[in-house]
C-alpha cells in the first residue's frame, strides 16, 4: 500500500506562477514514474508565502520514489517525510 509523504521546499524569490509551473511539472514527473513502473502520485501542494515555503503532497510506495519524482520535476527540496492525514 502506498503511503503518503510531505516535501519541504523553500521557494525564495519564487512567485506564485513560478510554484503553478512547478506543479505542472510535478504531476508530469510523478506520471511519468508510474508509467515506468514506479508508482507515485502527486495529490496537491500549498505555499505559504509569508515564509516562502511551499508544501507537496505527494502518494508512493516510498520516501526515495518522490526524491526521484521531485528531482525529476526540477523541485530543490529540504526534505521528504512520510506524511498522516487526519480528518
Amino acid at each position: 500500500m502506498a503511503g503518503r509523504y510531505l516535501v519541504e521546499a523553500f521557494s525564495a524569490g519564487l512567485g506564485e506562477q513560478e510554484l503553478r509551473q512547478a506543479a505542472v511539472r510535478a504531476r508530469a514527473a510523478a506520471q511519468e514514474l508510474t508509467s515506468e513502473g514506479t508508482p507515485v502520485r502527486y495529490l496537491r501542494s500549498l505555499f505559504v508565502p509569508d515564509d516562502e515555503l511551499c508544501l507537496w503532497l505527494y502518494e508512493a510506495t516510498s520516501a526515495e520514489a518522490v526524491g526521484e519524482a521531485t528531482r525529476r520535476a526540477a523541485i530543490e527540496v529540504e526534505r521528504v517525510v512520510a506524511a498522516v492525514s487526519i480528518a
